[in-house]
């Protein structure tokens, strides 16, 4: 009788601990850095896109997940000292919404697993390759620096005769200089002329720009995204339209602030894949595993008032 009891209590207990452990663990909650060059912590397209990506995954901020959003408003020297603070707080996953926030935080780490949105993930070292990543980074790519040639040819449409094209972008940064050495080749290959107009800040760099277009008489214009030309949209848009300049765009946002033309990835889209790694990382899959994605969809988007306007 008394080893029945004592068989009972043990029973008892033990499934009073497992119901516990279970409920701690069905109560955890995630915490998720989020890492931005730029200012993606107010509420961007992507960020929007991103969160809106985690909620149809069943992810719901403050309940199974909280998220830790550090931005460094355009200051690329501040990014070691948020990924500090993001490594401090004991983030599970970081998502680095760019490469520039993804490489300092694969040098500060390499046990915490990173999700990068990337231009060139192989080129600037972030993988080793898009199929087999080798390390704790992973994600998604833009594939922006193969898209030059397209972008080209675009521009040769709607300017025909047009041979010299200015190509505005920061020289600051690993993809931009990929991107801007694929521009080369592409522009050779169809017999253009280039015209390099640098920007590694605000006004008055981006007025000088213009100037320097218009002086050499340059007949389009061509942006590199990044952080920095991205934040400037609509200087950008307004210098081009002030100038009559016809202009394409790697970033959809341009044309939203009445540029002229947009082709390249869908970018909410695509952030929102960045939901797709987080969920199969926090369930337990090694970033090693997960393959880099590339987009399969391109988007073409002109806005009609500004071309009747140039």
């Amino acid at each position: 009788m008394i080893r029945r009891i004592v068989i009972c209590l043990l029973t008892t207990a033990l499934l009073s601990i497992a119901q516990f452990v279970q409920a701690q663990q069905a109560k955890k909650v995630h915490r998720i850095g989020f890492l931005s060059a730029g200012s993606e912590c107010s509420m961007s397209a992507r960020t929007q896109a991103f969160l809106q990506g985690l909620q149809t995954l069943g992810y719901v901020e403050g309940k199974k997940i909280l998220i830790e959003c550090r931005a460094a408003e355009g200051k690329n020297d501040r990014l070691p000292d948020l990924v500090a603070e993001l490594i401090r707080l004991k983030v599970d996953v970081i998502v680095a919404t760019s490469t520039l926030a993804a490489r300092p935080a694969k040098a500060a780490t390499k046990t915490i697993p990173i999700v990068a949105y990337s231009g060139d993930p192989v080129g600037t070292g972030l993988v080793v390759s898009l199929a087999r990543p080798g390390g704790n980074v992973t994600g998604v790519t833009n594939l922006s620096p193969d898209l030059s040639g397209k972008r080209f040819e675009l521009l040769k449409e709607i300017v025909p005769g047009v041979v010299r094209i200015a190509v505005l972008w920061d020289p600051e940064g690993p993809v931009p200089l990929l991107a801007f050495k694929e521009t080369q080749e592409a522009a050779r290959a169809m017999g253009l002329q280039i015209q390099s107009l640098e920007v590694r800040g605000p006004m008055p760099d981006i007025e000088g720009a213009f100037k320097a277009a218009s002086k050499s008489r340059a007949g389009a214009l061509l942006t590199i995204g990044n952080p920095l030309i991205n934040n400037h949209s609509a200087q950008i848009v307004d210098r081009a339209g002030k100038n009559r300049l016809p202009a394409i765009y790697a970033d959809l946002r341009f044309v939203e602030a009445g540029g002229l033309m947009f082709y390249g990835v869908d970018d909410r889209a695509l952030a929102s894949r960045l939901a797709y790694y987080v969920d199969r990382i926090l369930k337990g899959t090694k970033p090693v595993d997960l393959p880099v994605e590339q987009p399969t969809k391109f988007e073409l988007v002109i806005n009609l008032k500004t071309a009747k306007q140039i």
